[in-house]
């Protein structure tokens, strides 16, 4: 277990039927940049079950936080979803992932998008004060099928909004667009279809995508990511990784569905 280490349950808050949130003690040796995820998970007979999962918190907060699905007969969230505060989970002590500043060629707007709970990078990243010194503008647009699922989203939003620090500091540069596809909403539609169609700048009354200004950070369902790869590619946009930074990166490591 050495490659582990046991944190304790602080807290455990169910979003709907589907979605549940908690945090967790945090280590301080455990260092991570905003938007990395690292594996976590339960002790089950001896042996460890684990799954990645990007870190919800920011590197700079005491605790750790976590966005998850419930999977019925999922190996690991069918016992997830069950912790209680005090109890013991595993976390890795290595963080990774793509979805890190660096990545990124310099631009001067950050779009942010994810569908389910990949929403969870972005809520680290949005808590970065790095984030608003390197964009004039950062859109995170966060789809999902029903509007109860977009509740831990607009609660954080909604507490960064009120947060001494960072609401002055996102005022003016924070912008959130929720979108549902199988209900009544404001927003309508798959985030897909509404880059494409312009619909999203459109509501936001921005210009639309421009390869010269705009850096693109993406989280979600297979479908979402390999079609939006697709639109950014056949538009010049280039992928990033560790080695070279491009114009848009793709977080592929996610918990079971």
């Amino acid at each position: 277990m050495s490659a582990f280490q046991k944190e304790t349950v602080l807290s455990v808050k169910h979003w709907t039927d589907s979605l549940f949130s908690f945090t967790a003690t945090r280590d301080p040796g455990f260092r991570f940049q905003n938007g990395q995820f690292a594996m976590i998970g339960l002790e089950v007979e001896g042996r460890p079950l684990l799954r990645a999962y990007s870190m919800a918190s920011a590197n700079h907060e005491e605790a750790l936080e976590f966005f998850s699905i419930k999977v019925a007969d999922g190996p690991l969230t069918s016992r997830l979803q069950r912790i209680r505060e005090g109890d013991t989970i595993l976390v890795g002590r290595k963080a990774t992932g793509t979805l890190i500043a660096g990545n990124l060629i310099p631009g001067k707007r950050l779009l942010l998008l994810s569908t389910g709970t990949g929403l969870a990078p972005f809520a680290s990243l949005i808590k970065d004060p790095d984030v608003y010194d390197a964009y004039e503008t950062i859109i995170l647009a966060h789809g999902c099928r029903q509007v109860s699922e977009l509740a831990y989203g607009e609660a954080l939003v909604e507490k960064l909004r009120e947060d001494e620090l960072f609401g002055p500091l996102i005022a003016d540069k924070l912008i959130y667009y929720p979108t549902v596809t199988r209900e009544p909403f404001r927003n309508r539609g798959r985030i897909t279809d509404l880059i494409a169609s312009n619909q999203l700048f459109d509501d936001i009354g921005l210009s639309g995508l421009d390869i010269e200004t705009d850096r693109v950070m993406m989280c979600g369902s297979p479908g979402m990511l390999e079609e939006l790869r697709s639109m950014f590619t056949s538009r010049g946009f280039a992928e990033g990784n560790h080695s070279e930074p491009g114009h848009f990166v793709i977080e592929k490591a996610f918990v079971e569905r």
